[in-house]
């Protein structure tokens, strides 16, 4: 059945014979108001034989295993949280092998610095470009007011230079040094977030896809991790700082649902970080740290939420932590960015036009712009036809000057000539009667 210019045509497989394509009235007329601003029909057909683009999930992983896949990843948390041990546990690598740590003795860092360590990693054949970009010296001065200020511009740097690498001409080496999520420590206080936690989470929050971890949490009894857990998320609440949350989408089953809702309750996430292995009473050699009490296995949820937050932040959720700091994140600075450059978004491009009345007005520009050409072509017309005008008479003074010069001067020439003239013939005169003069007195005598 075809509807109206902008409605859902819908063909059901004759084949077959199948009717579970069909639609009844009441949902077609929704499908309609749903495309009711487009300007073409839209078949929706169940195809039952092969046709080939079912294999585009196949060719996208192909896709993307050969070009391989990065990831930028943030931690900021005061010294001594066991950041870079978390880190190096999550990816199964020691991304600080050559760092050596310092003594109580050491002098404190007056400014915070930025340090990046970057790894290329493989497993099963997929490459990962790892960046952990650390933020040591963080929360270590006496006065800490501006300890957020070099990881914000740090963080707005990379959104300013992928900005760059987009108004280029040439974009296909653009390079995505965007942090796509940060890690942010808690010291296991027991008590409530500190003020340079909420300070320094307010400022990053509308940046990163921020995830809160409580460090060290097995110096904490399971008592107060459940008790701490809570006083964070109130003050994550009451100061409106957003955080990372797993998406939810249509497809999703219950076991998928069940397993995003354990994922959240858990946020902040209480871990522990341990790269070596240790032994437990029963024989088993695990990641983990060894107490006179007993050993803290990382990789067991009942010790830690280490394993929900490698589910986060690698497993199944590292591509939307790249997608929300695409879509949402770095498109909301770049509009601001962009505003604040006197940049304005023409709100025509995506009006909806009736293509009558864009023809009509199309019509009209080309008439205005037909009407403006032959103004133009008008106006050099009389400008070069003035200018001949003006070299014509030019021309024509010049010629007339030049005849009274020439005039002038054969009427000076006339005179002289005359007068040369009248000359000669005075002197011939005079020299006739001076030889008459003379040959009478020789006769005389």
């Amino acid at each position: 059945m075809a509807t109206d210019q902008g409605s859902i045509v819908n063909v059901s497989d004759k084949s077959t014979g199948s009717k579970e394509n069909s639609i009844t009235d009441k949902e077609e007329k929704v499908l309609y108001k749903k495309d009711d601003t487009s300007s073409s029909k839209i078949i929706r057909r169940k195809i039952t034989s092969f046709v080939g683009f079912s294999n585009l999930p196949d060719q996208w992983e192909r896709k993307s295993v050969r070009k391989g896949f990065n990831f930028n990843l943030m931690i900021v948390g005061e010294s001594g949280l066991g950041k870079s041990t978390l880190v190096s546990t999550l990816f199964d690598v020691p991304l600080y092998a050559n760092r050596v740590e310092k003594g109580p003795s050491a002098e404190i860092p007056k400014t915070l610095e930025i340090q990046t360590v970057t790894a290329d990693l493989d497993e099963n054949n997929v490459n990962l470009k790892l960046t952990v970009v650390d933020t040591p010296g963080f929360g270590d001065a006496v006065n800490n007011e501006d300890a957020w200020r070099p990881i914000v511009e740090n963080i707005e740097q990379r959104f300013d230079a992928y900005l760059e690498s987009e108004n280029k001409a040439h974009r296909s080496d653009i390079v995505d040094n965007r942090i796509h999520a940060c890690l942010y420590f808690i010291a296991p206080t027991g008590h409530s977030l500190k003020q340079i936690d909420v300070e320094v989470m307010k400022k990053l929050h509308n940046k990163v896809n921020l995830i809160p971890v409580i460090a060290k949490s097995d110096i904490l009894t399971d008592e107060e991790i459940v008790s701490f857990k809570a006083r964070i998320r109130a003050d994550l609440e009451h100061h409106k700082i957003n955080i990372f949350e797993t998406p939810r989408f249509e497809v999703d089953g219950d076991d998928t649902i069940e397993e995003k809702d354990a994922i959240m309750s858990a946020i902040p996430f209480a871990v522990v970080g341990a790269i070596s292995k240790v032994s437990t009473p029963d024989g088993r050699s695990v990641r983990g740290r060894k107490y006179p009490w007993g050993v803290v296995e990382v990789d067991n949820e009942d010790h830690c939420d280490f394993l929900k937050l490698r589910v986060m932040l690698v497993k199944n959720y590292m591509e939307e932590l790249k997608e929300y700091t695409n879509d949402i994140l770095y498109e909301s600075y770049r509009a601001s960015k962009l505003t604040s450059m006197g940049i304005v978004q023409d709100k025509s491009v995506f009006k909806v036009v009736d293509p009558a009345a864009k023809m009509e007005e199309e019509r009209e520009l080309q008439a205005a712009r037909l009407h403006k050409m032959e103004a133009e072509m008008k106006l050099v017309f009389q400008q070069k036809v003035a200018q001949k005008e003006q070299h014509l008479k030019s021309s024509e003074d010049e010629l007339f000057a030049r005849h009274n010069e020439m005039k002038q001067k054969l009427e000076q020439q006339r005179k002289e000539l005359e007068e040369k003239l009248a000359r000669l013939e005075g002197g011939r005169y005079t020299a006739e009667e001076k030889s008459k003069k003379k040959g009478f007195s020789l006769r005389s005598s």
